[in-house]
């Protein structure tokens, strides 16, 4: 695997793929890789002749008092961990190199209506920063395909909606949220968990679980969200939202949408845990 931390090298590689007429796959991330990364990094291998990788903290995701500072840097094992599931490039960029001035004179992609709901709501700002440094790195980059996971489904919906309106050629492909064994998402956050916490977090996709059943009968979905974030709270967790949306576009359901998504995110200590799980209503 080659490692590069500048856009001349890495466009160089990019153009002898190109002049083979080699496709790529991407898998942007920000590092303190799990096998949910490396997930995305093996579907990758499957869709394209080479697979990059991006690791990157972007500065402009983060608000005020988030945890910019504190997220774990762990370069040296994510390298071998991506050289071992068959990364063939990793991009590591500096913040210099990816955003040469100030960040109040950088350009900003935004999706609007999308970015503001939800984890938008919790964290204004963020999805602007998400938007802005995928676009870039799609376009220093340039693959045929790119992977996210389904675990940040917002995120997802927010990507394919710039995608489809910037008229951006890339290919989005989600793939389904690993888990621990005992439900919980992975996530490079879960680090921040204590052991008692850690016992507690799969409480957040159990709720996820009661509230899907529950769908599979007549009710209102009110209550069915009032009793899922009552389900989290009492388990020990802080329930941030949890909503339940139409999956195509992340709408409030009319009463005839079927395909939904209930989407979550709740504190615990240190840690802001986000999961969500795709359901078909019963009608």
């Amino acid at each position: 695997m080659i490692t590069v931390t500048t856009l001349g090298e890495l466009r160089a590689r990019r153009a002898v793929w190109g002049a083979g007429g080699e496709r790529v796959a991407f898998v942007p991330t920000m590092g303190n890789l799990h096998e949910g990364h490396l997930e995305l990094v093996r579907r990758g291998r499957a869709l394209a002749a080479h697979v990059v990788v991006s690791i990157f903290v972007n500065p402009l995701q983060f608000g005020p008092g988030e945890d910019l500072a504190s997220y774990p840097r762990t370069l040296a094992r994510d390298a071998e961990l991506l050289a071992v599931t068959g990364a063939d490039l990793l991009f590591a960029p500096s913040a210099g190199e990816m955003y040469p001035r100030p960040q109040a004179e950088q350009t900003r992609v935004e999706v609007p209506g999308l970015s503001e709901i939800l984890c938008g709501t919790s964290r204004p700002g963020h999805f602007v920063g998400v938007a802005t440094v995928v676009c870039k790195l799609f376009n220093m980059v340039q693959p045929e395909v790119a992977l996210f996971g389904e675990k940040d489904f917002q995120q997802l919906a927010v990507i394919r909606r710039m995608v489809e309106d910037l008229c951006l050629p890339v290919g989005i492909v989600g793939v389904p949220t690993v888990r621990e064994p005992d439900g919980l998402a992975m996530s490079s956050r879960n680090g921040y968990l204590t052991p008692t916490e850690r016992a507690c977090a799969p409480a957040l996709y159990r709720a996820l679980q009661a509230a899907a059943e529950a769908l599979q009968r007549p009710v209102d979905l009110e209550d069915v969200e009032r009793a899922a974030a009552a389900q989290i709270d009492a388990a020990g967790l802080r329930t941030d939202y949890l909503s339940i949306r139409r999956a195509a576009d992340l709408a409030r359901p009319a009463d005839a949408d079927r395909d939904l998504v209930i989407l979550a995110a709740a504190w615990l200590g240190r840690a802001r845990l986000i999961d969500n799980l795709r359901v078909q209503r019963c009608l």
